[in-house]
């Protein structure tokens, strides 16, 4: 069962990741500080709202299933009812890794999205900010990162059609 750094560690292992969330108005909410760090830091990013053709100078998808050659994770910053939906998505597209992002603000977690993805094989970090941890991690996020917590499970014993397998839930806290 792997810890939260494990995890996030994994998550951001990955090259081709969607953010969904990303706001026109730059600066207003959290995914569009997940987005601009993931492309600083060279990461293939795509961002996914369905109410605008553009966000940050960058093409925007409206789903999931829009981004051409799809994704290998995704970061949810959405409300947690509209969480439910996108991991009800990243499970039809055999996705299999999901962080619900949960900042100084509102929170993107969904109880029932954390159990769906997880049922279907997703590793899913329900808490948190990926810019917490790794190379996307800065001086003041390394510093929630102590005070804010955040779960990452296994996927439960379902089928995956992910390259996630299953260890079964355990609770783990913030790690170093």
């Amino acid at each position: 069962m792997p810890t939260v750094k494990e995890a996030a560690s994994e998550f951001l292992a990955k090259k081709r990741i969607a953010v969904t969330g990303v706001s026109r108005t730059p600066g207003t909410h959290g995914s569009n500080a997940v987005y601009q760090r993931l492309r600083a830091r060279g990461y293939e990013v795509f961002a996914i709202n369905p109410n605008t053709e553009e966000v940050e100078g960058d093409r925007s998808y409206h789903d999931l299933k829009s981004v051409p050659g799809g994704v290998e994770a995704v970061v949810i910053g959405t409300r947690p009812e509209i969480a439910e939906a996108t991991m009800r998505e990243c499970v039809e597209l055999g996705i299999g890794y999901v962080w619900m992002h949960h900042g100084p603000g509102a929170s993107s977690v969904s109880e029932a999205a954390t159990q769906d993805g997880r049922q279907h094989g997703i590793t899913v970090i329900d808490g948190g900010c990926p810019l917490m941890f790794g190379p996307t991690a800065d001086l003041g996020h390394k510093a929630m990162r102590s005070r804010r917590p955040h779960r990452s499970m296994r996927p439960t014993g379902a089928a995956s059609t992910s390259p996630a397998t299953s260890a079964g839930p355990s609770r783990t806290g913030p790690e170093g």
